[in-house]
């Protein structure tokens, strides 16, 4: 986590996600990179309001309106390090951040959500479920001002895939990172349903295949597995899930949905996801 985004739009969840990464720069001696894109509104050429200077006005404004408030963030939260630079791009806000990323070679994003819900959840989504789909690097979404120092228990659900070195390698970094218990989940649903004495083998096995370690093996059932990983954090108050996520576009997306979507939506602790094949 040497070099961080957060993709800013100035809101309390923006602001506490730039809070967050300045923390783990001065951790990890890394820097964080600011990025505040706007969307250029659609316009239509008249005698009166001739397009070119429009826009050109507009750009101007949104730029400067943006590095003033940028130059108060890094004054109040990051005054005395760690390295912060800032950015202004116009176009697509998915598009743009996961152009930017490949660019600045970012090696995490994280980004503030309000989160989604009914049917703005099912046919649009927030920009950060957007970039969970679809970014090539790990992101981690926060709703509310999280301490590093209370990262203390991460959820890692999985289904003991012996086929997932890359993710879990990922996770394990991210727990020696903030010294956290990893508690590994199974859930279990009736559509997939599994007994005890089948999963808890697999789950050591999991466990003992990549050599984890502070860590414990939880078997939840529940309706489904997205209603499960929301039941298992609530009881545990875990700090933080760490999860794969497949990166589904297009009709099978809105078919079969994405579990890291829904709990980036709807789980209030911080959720880091990263993109599998």
């Amino acid at each position: 986590m040497k070099k961080i985004l957060v993709p800013c739009d100035f809101s309390d969840p923006a602001v506490q996600a730039f809070k967050m990464a300045v923390e783990i720069a001065n951790q990890s001696n890394g820097e964080v990179v600011l990025l505040n894109v706007v969307e250029l509104p659609v316009m239509h050429e008249s005698v009166l309001m001739p397009t070119l200077s429009f826009e050109e006005a507009f750009i101007k404004d949104m730029k400067e309106h943006a590095e003033k408030n940028f130059a108060k963030m890094k004054e109040k939260w990051a005054k005395e390090g760690p390295k912060v630079t800032s950015f202004v791009e116009f176009g697509g806000t998915t598009t743009t951040i996961r152009d930017f990323v490949k660019d600045k070679k970012i090696d995490l994003i994280l980004m503030g959500t309000h989160g989604a819900s009914g049917v703005k959840e099912f046919f649009i989504g927030s920009n950060t479920e957007k970039i969970v789909r679809t970014a090539g690097v790990p992101v981690m979404a926060i709703k509310k001002q999280v301490k590093l120092t209370a990262v203390k228990n991460i959820v890692f659900p999985t289904t003991g895939n012996m086929n997932q070195e890359e993710l879990t390698v990922q996770v394990k970094a991210l727990q020696n990172f903030f010294k956290a218990t990893l508690h590994i989940l199974y859930v279990n649903t009736p559509s997939s349903f599994k007994r005890d004495m089948e999963i808890k083998p697999q789950l050591k096995a999991f466990a003992k295949r990549f050599m984890l370690k502070d860590y414990t093996l939880n078997v939840w059932n529940d309706f489904s597995e997205e209603e499960g990983l929301k039941n298992f954090v609530f009881e545990t108050k875990a700090d933080m899930v760490a999860m794969a996520t497949h990166g589904r576009r297009g009709l099978n997306h809105l078919m079969s949905g994405s579990i890291a979507e829904d709990a980036v939506n709807h789980i209030n602790c911080p959720i880091w996801t990263y993109k599998i094949s």
